[in-house]
């Protein structure tokens, strides 16, 4: 039904943008086309001799669309994605990693359709999209399809670097979702008939379903500094409050010092989720939520480089739901939260409420061509014990006639926590090669 509606949605759109040609005479003309091919291939790697190893291997087209104005600032944009296995799963789902794009053989998916409305300062889209830059509710590109949302977009742009905006969301699709349904991912795989994998699924099948998200907020950018400030109502999941920010010092010698601080906090009473089915998480229920974290970066940028030294915490709350855990309904075990410590695996909203560092060296060689990273973490929670990742990510731009294609290597380990994260608390390794071609 919903991939009906999004289709009909696109046509109608079509149809009015058809009906406008005549009047601009350049929504064809001025409108774009682009787009993704990937092949990615993802073996996960368990030290633990009862866990089996699992991996899985995907290809996928991801293919944007948008008109030329029409009727002085509106447009209309649409994606569709697809993706394919080959058949080269393994009979044994217990042998598939269905982070990468679920158990099935194949996914097809409109994950964008939307009107916008752009005229000067002001920007207004509605319908299916990708809120790329949202730290907590992104598009989770690290998988073959990525995220998007059914929601109202409205964004002021009153000076270059400064931006005011607000947003409702009804709906989204996951990364592995074939349409938009009300859930996130506390809900369970295939609640409600949603093919959701790789989710954290605490909520049990008979949970209601969830009403969305209202966000509001500000970004800003000039000269070295880069702040915003978030508010996110995650409706009968958690209110939270969002605030980031960096500063890089221009010493005029290639060796700049950088600083930067983060500050999360969150709450919500008897009414959310958690509290009416007496949800656990991290092994522990309450009758409310409420977190905060609070988080530092010491770094410096060198020619073709950066270091950087991560600390966050999260403060254990007596009575809260996961005893103080984060609620990120969108990232949840995804592994993309905007917490300066995230791993490529997990972090702290993973891990639950405790304490973490990081340090992170990204080094560029052949005039950006060839990104090198490396980078460990340690996490010592109150709930899931102490854990440490290893991370090294190769990623190399070709250039000339293979302008536009990537090739990317992602390896993680990670040792020590308790059985949910490390099955018998073995090394557990991740690898992920990624190959996309921007066209």
């Amino acid at each position: 039904m919903l991939k009906r509606q999004a289709l009909a949605a696109a046509m109608v759109g079509l149809l009015a943008a058809s009906g406008a040609a005549h009047a601009d005479g350049d929504i064809f003309s001025d409108g774009h086309v682009d787009g993704d091919l990937r092949l990615y291939n993802f073996n996960r790697l368990y030290a633990s001799k009862t866990t089996p190893n699992t991996s899985a291997f995907s290809v996928a087209a991801l293919i944007n669309a948008q008109t030329g104005s029409f009727l002085t600032g509106f447009s209309i944009g649409g994606s569709f994605a697809t993706a394919n296995s080959l058949g080269t799963h393994s009979n044994e789902l217990a042998k598939i990693d269905t982070t990468l794009a679920g158990p099935n053989n194949s996914i097809g998916t409109f994950s964008q359709a939307y009107l916008q409305y752009q005229h000067g300062i002001f920007l207004f889209r509605g319908g299916y999209q990708y809120l790329t830059d949202d730290p907590w509710m992104g598009n989770n590109d690290s998988r073959i399809i990525p995220s998007s949302y059914n929601a109202l977009k409205v964004q002021i742009t009153p000076l270059a670097g400064w931006s005011l905006f607000a947003i409702r969301e009804y709906s989204w699709k996951s990364r592995t979702s074939g349409g938009m349904f009300p859930d996130n991912l506390y809900y369970s795989s295939k609640y409600d008939g949603d093919s959701m994998y790789g989710n954290n699924g605490s909520l049990p099948l008979h949970a209601r379903s969830a009403p969305g998200t209202w966000e509001g907020g500000s970004t800003y950018v000039h000269g070295g500094l880069n702040a915003q400030l978030r508010y996110y109502d995650f409706m009968h999941f958690a209110r939270t409050a969002y605030a980031v920010g960096s500063y890089v010092f221009d010493t005029g010698t290639g060796f700049n010092p950088v600083v930067g601080a983060q500050y999360v906090a969150q709450n919500a009473g008897t009414d959310n989720r958690f509290a009416e089915t007496n949800t656990k998480l991290f092994g522990v229920a309450g009758d409310h939520v409420k977190s905060r974290a609070i988080g530092g970066d010491l770094g410096l940028v060198i020619p073709n480089g950066r270091f950087d030294l991560y600390y966050n915490k999260v403060a254990r709350e007596e009575g809260a739901v996961g005893g103080g855990a984060l609620i990120s309904p969108y990232t949840a075990n995804y592994g993309t939260d905007p917490l300066f410590t995230t791993s490529m695996i997990r972090g702290l909203v993973e891990a639950g409420p405790g304490r973490a560092w990081k340090g992170k060296f990204t080094y560029d060689l052949f005039d950006k061509q060839l990104q090198l990273t490396a980078a460990y973490a340690k996490y010592m929670t109150d709930y899931r014990g102490n854990s440490h990742d290893l991370y090294v990510d190769v990623i190399y731009h070709l250039d000339g006639y293979l302008r536009g294609l990537t090739l990317r290597d992602r390896w993680e380990l990670s040792n020590g926590g308790i059985d949910n994260l490390n099955p018998t608390n073995k090394t557990f390794v991740y690898n992920r090669v990624m190959i996309d071609y921007k066209f």
